[in-house]
């Protein structure tokens, strides 16, 4: 089956679609696991909200995730470090690690396999990169561990390793929380004027709007267009295959990742920007023969993740000129823990707060970073490109993706089917005919 394991294992609940106009003190836009967590804070808080979908809740990016819960994103420490400084290093850190123990406390009531697992960041052949980020986590006064010995098919230089992090079953936890939560499903934006969003269904008037699109849905705030590009990654889940006991990734841009969940073993890898080429399923084929031969696939699937400039989420105000407009995106591939940060801060921001974390995350932070550089060029090669399909969302020319038999925009990532139905933003609409 091309569709996760959480989506086969779960059923989530439906509702109704927006009836004619309203208004509300706080609309949420999205509903991924962002958008829901910012609802549910928000009810939990007293606020009047609600949450619009286009299509149904989490039926995109969070019905597809690997569903590790940590504070461990890649050697992030290291880099935040040398770039930013101990202080926003150090709220970065409590940050995640006050979203992993947030998760801790709804997950008591709620039956979603949540299981606390030891995450792992290993290298192939880089121990001086695992050297440095023990240094700058030690730095921070958190405490991490090397290990030497993993149960991986093949060597590695070792693994910085984080105790007592956590895997949970995403769309068990969302079907949870989501009963009872003021959502419109099939109720998709069309357009923003100030205060009101104009939506296939109605009106709606809100004094405060957060946006949780995955990939921000108004180009003319934010240039979020040049700030954000989106990733491809492919997962198989195997039968006879073993039982790691812990949450595991590459350092590199290119390596595998390893889970477990109910028997299978969750392989992740082959991943790619976008519209680009690169070994998606095949890979992990070849991986699986070579190293786990007598494995058995159950199933597969792929996601997309909106990588940002700097490796750091944006979330927190649209824009400088947006006022009451918020954001929350750009999650680069640690989408669980980050939804919860995300939440957490904004349900902060919206009651006007104070948020500790606002300043490490904030959306106008300065955008001078090599990253800025391959988008643009990216967005303008694939802009004079001659080619029929063109994306509707900025008009750049689209690529055939051969595994997944879609057309994929390189600029900024939006996907369609053969035949032109939109299968992932930021473009709102299908390929004209």
């Amino acid at each position: 089956m091309i569709h996760s394991i959480w989506a086969d294992t779960s059923v989530l609940p439906e509702f109704d679609p927006l009836e004619g106009d309203c208004k509300t003190d706080v609309l949420v836009i999205g509903g991924g696991m962002a958008g829901l967590l910012c609802t549910y804070l928000l009810k939990q808080a007293g606020m009047d909200c609600l949450l619009i979908e286009a299509d149904r809740i989490c039926r995109g990016v969070s019905g597809n995730t690997t569903a590790k819960l940590t504070v461990q994103h890649g050697l992030i420490y290291d880099k935040m470090l040398r770039r930013f400084g101990a202080e926003k290093t150090r709220m970065y850190l409590e940050a995640n690690e006050a979203a992993l123990e947030q998760y801790r406390k709804l997950c008591q009531k709620i039956n979603c396999d949540f299981e606390t697992k030891d995450s792992f960041v290993y290298s192939l052949d880089e121990p001086r990169k695992l050297e440095r980020e023990l240094e700058a986590l030690h730095r921070i006064g958190f405490r991490a561990d090397y290990a030497d010995q993993l149960p991986l098919p093949f060597d590695t230089a070792g693994a910085v390793c984080v105790r007592n992090q956590a895997q949970f079953h995403p769309l068990k936890f969302a079907a949870e929380i989501a009963h009872g939560l003021p959502i419109r499903e099939r109720t998709a934006v069309r357009a923003f004027d100030g205060h009101a969003i104009v939506t296939n269904r109605g009106k709606i008037t809100a004094s405060k709007i957060i946006v949780a699109t995955h990939f921000p849905l108004f180009n003319k705030h934010g240039a979020y267009f040049l700030k954000l590009y989106q990733h491809r990654s492919y997962v198989l889940g195997l039968e006879h295959a073993p039982d790691v006991d812990g949450m595991y990734v590459d350092e590199a841009k290119g390596g595998m990742s390893f889970r477990n969940y109910n028997g299978l073993l969750l392989l992740g890898g082959g991943g790619h920007r976008t519209g680009k080429p690169g070994g998606g399923w095949a890979e992990l084929e070849r991986f699986t023969q070579e190293h786990y031969p007598d494995a058995r696939e159950h199933c597969r699937w792929a996601t997309q993740d909106c990588m940002t400039l700097d490796d750091i989420p944006y979330i927190g105000p649209y824009s400088r000129t947006t006022p009451n407009l918020y954001v929350a995106t750009g999650f680069n591939k640690w989408g669980m823990t980050s939804s919860m940060t995300a939440a957490m801060l904004l349900c902060d921001l919206i009651q006007e707060k104070q948020s500790d974390f606002a300043p490490v995350f904030s959306p106008s932070r300065t955008m001078l970073h090599p990253q800025l550089a391959c988008n643009v060029l990216e967005a303008a090669v694939n802009l004079l490109t001659i080619s029929k399909p063109r994306c509707p969302h900025m008009g750049c020319a689209l690529k055939w993706n051969v595994q997944e038999h879609s057309w994929d925009c390189p600029c900024h990532g939006s996907r369609f089917t053969e035949d032109g139905t939109l299968m992932d933003n930021p473009a709102t609409g299908n390929l004209k005919k």
